[in-house]
């Protein structure tokens, strides 16, 4: 078999495949030049600060909690956002009002929530929804108010009601500190040891 492969046809082959190599490695990194430009990329994060998570239950800070004694599961933050909104989601139950599984829910996907906002802090795992749809000022009888406010003063300002926002959503608990803010681990840390008792 005759191979007519000229010198010529060699170097113009050579030519392309060097050329189109040099471009390829050119245009990944103007990309990274540009992001270098703007800094690092902070991730998205909720109103109190949290980082948003993308889902519950798999690669994520959010899991699906038992609240003890409630036969019921909220998703959280894990760890200390985990102890603080339990306790309250559980002192909820007994002191305010009974839960169903259909009055609960917790993390929820960023999509459709306004990062300003308290609500956002569901997408980061750092809210719960206790009495989902009954967030109007006025849901809760006066007695219950009291409850509530009592659960709250035992949470020594890390946890925050939505019934004190504008607009009021009583049905919104929320982790009212940052993630840095050392009185949520001593808060946590405080219920772990009572509940252990």
């Amino acid at each position: 078999m005759d191979h007519d492969i000229t010198r010529r046809t060699v170097v113009k082959a050579c030519a392309v495949i060097g050329g189109a190599a040099a471009v390829g490695s050119v245009l990944p990194a103007t990309p990274a030049v540009a992001d270098e430009r703007r800094g690092p990329q902070r991730p998205a994060t909720s109103a109190n600060g949290w980082t948003i998570q993308s889902n519950a239950d798999l690669d994520s800070q959010v899991w699906t909690r038992p609240v003890a004694g409630t036969g019921l599961g909220v998703p959280v933050w894990i760890g200390d956002v985990e102890t603080v909104l339990v306790h309250v989601v559980r002192r909820f139950h007994y002191e305010v009002q009974e839960l169903a599984a259909v009055d609960l829910a917790g993390w929820r996907p960023a999509k459709g929530l306004r990062r300003d906002l308290p609500d956002s802090n569901l997408a980061s795992g750092t809210a719960v929804r206790i009495r989902q749809g009954a967030g109007a000022e006025g849901s809760l009888f006066p007695l219950q108010v009291a409850a509530v406010r009592d659960i709250l003063a035992d949470c020594q300002g890390v946890v925050r009601w939505g019934g004190h926002d504008k607009p009021v959503d009583e049905s919104l608990f929320y982790i009212a500190v940052g993630p840095h803010d050392e009185r949520l681990p001593r808060l946590a840390t405080t219920i772990r040891e009572a509940t252990f008792r």
